[in-house]
């Protein structure tokens, strides 16, 4: 008897975990899809119907599993950084010198920007459009430029805080439409972060 029981529990417990298993590779698909989407066609022209039909599941299923638009777009924005990492910035910051400490970040930011362009472009294009998006941007991405301009415009003070002219500068210099810019204009992504540098430099 106990011997059945035993093998009874193994059974559902092993069943519970395929069901699992199963449900966490629909939530992957789904959100690798609407990644795929989003980078593409832009999170404004992104349909669940599309979403589905390239998961391979039905509409029900996409809303069964993110019943809310923000869960979607939160698991699209985790599929897509752990296939596109953002560049590690915390080399840059033991180097002493500002100009340098911000050339090394622009040119690690830069390149991240140039292997990302079409999701970039199109999460910042679309956002006004879609408030649940504009939303997640705000907590998570537009939280850490902002983290990020903080952490490096005191290195061109004199020990101070620095001006609003110096932390305009460096918050436009990180910004992907000024990369965007530039790359347009032809620069590759060094001159373009030597430039900014000394944009910065002369705030």
């Amino acid at each position: 008897m106990l011997w059945l029981n035993a093998m009874s529990i193994e059974k559902r417990t092993y069943t519970k975990r395929a069901r699992a298993e199963a449900q966490d590779e629909t939530r992957r698909r789904i959100a690798a899809a609407t990644a795929e989407l989003h980078s593409t066609v832009g999170p404004a022209q992104t349909t669940v119907a599309e979403i589905a039909r390239r998961a391979g599941v039905q509409r029900a299923t996409v809303y069964a599993n993110f019943p809310e638009e923000t869960e979607l777009f939160r698991a699209c924005q985790a599929h897509f950084l752990g296939e596109n990492p953002p560049p590690d910035l915390v080399p840059p910051f033991a180097l002493s010198d500002p100009r340098e400490r911000l050339e090394a970040v622009l040119r690690l930011l830069y390149a991240w920007y140039r292997r990302t362009r079409g999701m970039s472009a199109n999460v910042r294009r679309h956002r006004d459009a879609v408030p649940a998006l504009d939303a997640l941007l705000r907590d998570s991405v537009d939280a850490r430029m902002a983290a990020l301009a903080d952490g490096l415009a005191p290195g061109f003070s004199d020990g101070g805080t620095p001006s609003r002219a110096v932390h305009a500068a460096v918050a436009v210099a990180i910004d992907f439409w000024t990369w965007r810019r530039l790359a347009d204009e032809g620069l590759d992504d060094d001159a373009a972060a030597a430039l900014m540098t000394r944009m910065v430099a002369s705030a």
